[in-house]
This record gives C-alpha cells, sequence and structure tokens, in this order.
C-alpha cells in the first residue's frame, strides 16, 4: 500500500492524506496501556487485517483497528482502544462545540456563523439561534445512524458504505440532514377546519367566525410547521378566509368594501376590518419562533385565475354544503395582494412566499383579466412568482417544488385533501463533481451518474421506510390527521452543479444544440430512474434544488479537492447569473420546454431587471413564458433599505430618495424569498454581487 496516494476524509470533512504511522501510534499507545508491548510481528499481524480505501472515514479506519485485534485475539487492548477513541470523542466535540461556539458569536451574521445550515431567514444571531445550531452535529450522525442502518437491512453493508462514501466524497449531499422532521408540504386545512388542533397537538377548536379563524390559522401554521424542515404552503387560506368572511358579512361582501361595519370609536369600513385581519396573520407569521431555530416560519400562498380555480376547486365543498364563490374570492385575492405590496413598503416581510397560478393556452394565458392584473402587479413593483401551466394536473407550492397533482389521485373527498402535497425528502447529485469524477476515471458520465442515481433513489427509500415507521409509532400526527398524505408526498432527488459541469465539458452556455442535449441526457437519467422506482406508494421527482447553502458548499468542496470550479457559488438556473451576454428571451427559453421537460420537481427563473418594466412589457413577457413553455418564474429587482430612516424604496437606488443617505442596503431574493443582502452568508454576498442584473432600454418591448 502506498499511503501517499490514499487519502481519508477527517471529521470535519476534509480530507488528508492516510498516515500509516499515526496508526502504529495508536496501536502501540493501547498496548502499553494494559501493560503489554506491540512487538514487530504482532504490529505486521494486527496492521495486514487492514484494507484502507480512498475516500474512507476516520472513524471508518478507527473502526477496522478494533476489529482487527478482535480478530488477533487481543480482547484487553481492543477494549481499552475503544475507551480511548470514546474519551478523545468525547474531548473533541466539547473543544469543537466551544470553538463553534467562539466563532459563530464573531460571526458578521447568522448565516455566515452557521456551520450547517447557512439560513439568511435567520434575522439576528443571538442565545437562541446559537441554542438551536449547537446540537445539529449530532442529529447528523443521529440521522445517518438511523438511515445507514435502514439501508443495510433493505440492501446490505455495501451499499450502506456506498452512501457514506458518496456523502464523504461530496458527490452526494442530504438536504437538511440536521432535522428529524421530513422537508416540505403543501398541506389541506379542512381537518383544521372541521376539528381545529386537537388531532396535531394543539388545543384550539375549530374557527367559528373570522376572528377566531385568523388568530387559529396563525396557531396551526405554527403547530404544523414545528413538525416540518422546509416551507408550508397553505394554498386554501384566502378561500376558507374568504368564507368566514362571507359567513359574517354576506356573500356580496365585496359590493360593500366601503360600508362601516364596526360600532365601535374606530367606526372601521369593511375593507379596513379585512386588512387589519391581513395586518394580523402576516405580522404574525413573519415573527421568529423558537420551534424554527428563532427564524420565521416558511409560509406559501397561492392565488388563481379563474379556470385555475374552477378546475381546482369545482367539488369542493365547505362543512356547511357551501361551495367556494368565485366573485368574492377574485375580490379578495386582490385586495391580499395589492395589501400586501403596499405593506412591503413599511417594513421587510420576507412571507407568505406567494404564487399567481395562471393557464396557459395558444401562446397566453387563458384568463386574460389576471393575466392584466399580474403584470399591474409586476408593473407596481411587486415580487412574486408565477406558475403557469397548460393544465390544473400540477400546482407550485413553494419556491421552486412543483408536483403533478394527477400523480397524487388529486381528489377532494369530504372536501379535503386536494392540495395535500408536498417533498418527503430531497437528496442532491452533485452533477459537476460526478461528472468530472467520471471523466478522469475514463468511464462515460452516463454510466457513473446512472449508478449514482440508482443508489439515491434506494436510499430514498430507506428514508421512506423509516419515515412509515415514525408514522406507525404515532410521532407523525400531520399525515394521520388528514393534513399530509404520505402517499401524495414525494421523495424528491435534487440536482445541482449542471451549469458547471457542462462549462467542464466545454459546452457553451446558451440556446444551442448541444446544450440542449446535455441538458436532456442529464436529467432524463434521472427521469428513468424516478419512474423505474416508482410505486403505487411511492413517487420521485426531480429538482434543480434552490442551493441557498449547498451551492457555496458544492464549489468550496469541488475546489479543495482539485476539481474544475468556475464560480464560488453553483447555480440555480439553466444560466450562468453573471452572464451579461444572455438578454431577457434568452432566460425565458433556458428554462423553456426542452430544458424543464425532465425536472417534474420543478425550477425557478429568476429574471434579475436592473428596474421595473411597464406593465405592457410585462405582460408580454407572460406571452413569452406561455410560448416558450416557462412554467415558473419571478422578476428580481432590489429593494433599496435606508440603515439610517429606515425608508423602503422598491426602486434600486444608490442613497436614500428621503434622508438621501448613502448607507443603505438591498432588499432581494436570495433564492426563493426575500431578505437583506446583509442577512445572506459571507460567500452568498460575494454570489449576489456578480449577479447580472439587467437593463431595459426606453421602449422595448423585449
Amino acid at each position: 500500500m502506498n499511503s501517499t496516494e490514499i487519502f481519508i476524509v477527517k471529521r470535519n470533512g476534509t480530507r488528508a492524506v492516510f498516515s500509516i504511522d499515526k496508526i502504529k501510534n495508536a496501536i502501540a499507545k493501547a498496548f502499553l496501556s494494559v501493560g503489554s508491548f506491540a512487538s514487530q510481528e504482532v504490529m505486521t499481524a494486527v496492521l495486514s487485517r487492514l484494507n484502507i480505501a480512498n475516500g474512507m472515514s476516520v472513524e471508518e479506519v478507527q473502526n477496522q483497528v478494533e476489529m482487527a485485534l478482535m480478530a488477533e485475539q487481543y480482547y484487553a487492548v481492543a477494549k481499552s482502544f475503544m475507551l480511548y477513541r470514546q474519551s478523545h470523542s468525547e474531548d473533541r466535540e466539547t473543544r469543537d462545540k466551544l470553538e463553534f461556539l467562539i466563532d459563530y458569536c464573531e460571526a458578521t451574521n447568522a448565516a455566515t456563523g452557521s456551520k450547517f445550515d447557512a439560513n439568511a431567514n435567520v434575522e439576528k444571531k443571538n442565545i437562541a439561534t446559537l441554542i438551536g445550531e449547537l446540537p445539529k452535529p449530532n442529529f447528523i450522525r443521529l440521522n445517518r445512524r438511523l438511515l445507514t442502518d435502514r439501508l443495510k437491512d433493505m440492501y446490505g453493508k455495501e451499499l450502506s458504505d456506498k452512501y457514506l462514501s458518496l456523502l464523504n466524497q461530496h458527490v452526494i449531499y442530504k438536504n437538511d440532514e440536521t432535522s428529524l422532521a421530513n422537508y416540505c408540504a403543501s398541506i389541506t386545512m379542512y381537518p383544521w377546519l372541521i376539528g381545529g388542533t386537537l388531532s396535531i397537538g394543539g388545543n384550539s377548536t375549530p374557527p367559528t367566525n373570522l376572528k377566531s379563524f385568523c388568530g387559529g390559522f396563525v396557531n396551526m401554521v405554527f403547530i404544523v410547521s414545528s413538525m416540518l424542515s422546509g416551507a408550508c404552503a397553505t394554498p386554501e387560506f384566502l378561500m376558507y378566509m374568504n368564507y368566514f368572511i362571507e359567513l359574517e358579512f354576506g356573500d356580496d361582501y365585496y359590493k360593500n368594501a366601503d360600508k362601516v361595519v364596526d360600532l365601535s370609536k374606530k367606526q372601521r369600513t369593511l375593507d379596513k376590518v379585512i386588512s387589519d385581519c391581513f395586518e394580523q396573520i402576516v405580522y404574525s407569521i413573519n415573527q421568529p419562533t423558537g420551534a424554527r431555530n428563532f427564524q420565521a416560519v416558511f409560509w406559501n400562498i397561492a392565488y388563481y385565475d379563474r379556470y385555475y380555480f374552477e378546475s381546482l376547486f369545482e367539488n369542493f365543498y365547505f362543512p356547511n354544503g357551501e361551495k367556494p364563490h368565485w366573485e368574492s374570492l377574485n375580490w379578495l385575492q386582490k385586495r391580499f395582494m395589492q395589501w400586501f405590496n403596499k405593506e412591503r413598503t413599511k417594513t421587510v416581510l420576507t412571507f407568505p412566499v406567494e404564487t399567481m397560478a395562471l393557464l396557459a393556452e395558444n401562446g397566453d394565458v387563458k384568463d386574460k383579466e389576471y393575466a392584466d392584473f399580474t403584470a399591474k402587479m409586476y408593473a407596481e413593483g411587486h415580487s412574486f412568482f408565477t406558475y403557469l401551466s397548460d393544465n390544473a394536473d400540477s400546482l407550485s407550492s413553494c419556491c421552486r417544488l412543483r408536483n403533478e397533482i394527477t400523480d397524487n389521485g388529486f381528489s377532494y373527498t369530504l372536501g379535503a385533501g386536494g392540495v395535500s402535497t408536498g417533498s418527503k425528502s430531497v437528496l442532491t447529485i452533485n452533477l459537476n463533481r460526478c461528472i468530472q469524477h467520471a471523466v478522469k476515471m475514463g468511464i462515460p458520465y452516463q454510466t457513473y451518474l446512472s449508478d449514482v442515481v440508482d443508489l439515491t433513489h434506494k436510499v430514498q427509500l430507506g428514508y421512506n421506510e423509516n419515515l412509515k415507521q415514525l408514522q406507525d409509532k404515532g410521532m407523525l400526527p400531520l399525515f394521520d390527521a388528514g393534513y399530509i398524505n404520505i402517499g401524495r408526498q414525494y421523495l424528491t432527488i435534487g440536482v445541482n452543479g449542471l451549469v458547471e459541469a457542462a462549462e467542464f465539458l466545454g459546452i457553451e452556455i446558451s440556446d444551442n444544440e448541444k446544450y440542449t442535449t446535455f441538458v436532456q441526457s442529464v436529467l432524463g437519467i434521472v427521469e428513468t430512474y424516478n419512474k423505474k422506482y416508482r410505486s403505487k406508494d411511492v413517487m420521485f421527482n426531480c429538482e434543480m434544488i434552490p442551493a441557498e447553502n449547498v451551492g457555496v458548499k458544492h464549489a468550496k468542496w469541488d475546489k479543495e479537492d482539485g476539481y474544475f470550479v468556475p464560480r464560488d457559488c453553483y447555480n440555480s438556473y439553466f444560466y450562468a447569473v453573471e452572464d451579461t451576454s444572455l438578454n431577457v428571451l434568452d432566460k425565458f427559453r433556458l428554462h423553456g420546454k426542452k430544458y424543464i421537460e425532465h425536472l417534474t420537481g420543478g425550477s425557478a427563473l429568476h429574471l434579475n431587471l436592473e428596474e421595473h418594466l411597464s406593465e405592457p412589457q410585462y405582460r408580454h413577457l407572460l406571452r413569452v413564458a406561455a410560448t416558450e413553455g416557462c412554467n415558473y418564474f419571478t422578476f428580481n429587482i432590489p429593494n433599496t433599505i435606508c440603515n439610517e430612516c429606515g425608508c423602503i424604496d422598491k426602486r434600486y437606488l444608490h442613497e436614500c430618495p428621503s434622508c438621501h443617505s448613502q448607507n443603505v442596503d438591498y432588499l432581494t431574493r436570495i433564492i426563493g424569498y426575500m431578505k437583506r443582502v446583509s442577512n445572506f452568508s459571507a460567500a452568498r454576498q460575494k454570489e449576489a454581487a456578480k449577479r447580472h442584473y439587467a437593463k431595459m432600454e426606453v421602449g422595448e418591448t423585449c
């Protein structure tokens, strides 16, 4: 064995050259600790039983030493070695936590300080966020043990070891490994409507009026989100709110919005009563909560055009037997959107992440009224996502997560369950490393990628079995109570580093045949295995993940290991964010049908613009999206926040328009949600600074 050619993975994730001398010293000390001496003959016998492979972890090497000592019948020495390992491990863990505590306190912000989940949604670092960070290494170890034990039972030790090896080599990445909860969900609120929160551990009864709806909804979302590691989407939110407004003020309340309905001294109009309800809910949910590491709940809502609404909810009935009414809901959707847009000039409101669901037909939005309204809201500076589909059999419920509702057995049995979907787990493939490794090994990247993709599906099936076991033990009340249906939750294969892999292969990142073929080939492999492992109980999809955290990690790890890394943060798009040669139409095309065909779990086009466009321009871009088959997109124009007077302006300015201070910050999407750039991690701030914000010329219609 030539040790200089073998690398092992240290406990901090870095690689180091394997040293046989360190093993010899450890064995010698173990013998001395029991009053014995390791002769050369003994040492040779023990070492001959070791089989050290490239990419092995330190723990795996030490496990082999223990087994070798036992095999040679040096039981007392083996016991001493084990005790020393345990003691050393405990000391090391304490030292590591102390070091992390100091570094975290010194960090510029919470995202930079976090070692595992650099999350810009954490506004301030404090003792609460620190307490949330400290146990994360323990959760990672526990999750890995739970999963590898399951994999051994299902597929054998070889596959389990291979999974750990690919994790340590950063070929794959397990998202949200610091949490025991499943990923994200678009829930149905119907169980809460008829039973309150009693079935999920709360103590509230069902809402009976508008006031109890508002307060109860906030409590329900907090409870639900505490049992998820990702977003909580409530696509029925406005429809249910509309129901309770109608119960109190009549089905035609929207016709009398200016009527005074308040007998108190405030003499509020109905419109003010409703907007006060908006305020109560939105401001409450945007507060940090202890159950989420002192961050606000990741909350998502949806708006629907008339055709989408009628298709989704035509068979829905409220408990009193009434069906939802489009006319009033139409008014409420528009009112909430307008209110939220204005409210964002007062303070930073990250949530809800809004998605406008529109049906497309013949190269345009089918509902022209909602197409015009969508363009109008974009022109007024509002930041939201648009989901454009040629049918209502799919729904986007997150900042990019897309679900095929027909595949989910989408139904409204007893008025419930129709929008209950989401993702149980995300396991991401580092495509750049994967493809480069294959090339270095002299094998077709398709062959190696197929092998990796096959393994990810088996790992996800192992995770699914563990999740089912938790449900059997009563640990998943959201599933048992009907908020989420486990059979309608996807196992998601994530991809990252696609653009970087293409660049390594010398492929131009533009709408050209070579790039299209590459994208379809890579994502087609994932889709092939998605179909292969799909069953009546388990479904898979493929998502181009937001990669707020891991996009930086992949670039860092790959650079350290000598791979080609063209940027410090891997893209989450089909183009390079810093590319100045691509115009708006190019980017729509690069997120069109032929590129997203196999991304059944979704991707998001983020069009970074220097300034807001006109309503006609946005309206034209909706037609472009429909024509190109781009189904999920948003427009990012940095909002200016003054650090002196607090003024928020929806334009990209270099000085405050109110006090003229140049001490300004910017509000933009890190990926899916909007935050101050100063809240981004240090690495993400560098990425944000490189983003190309296109400038549209006067009179240009794209």
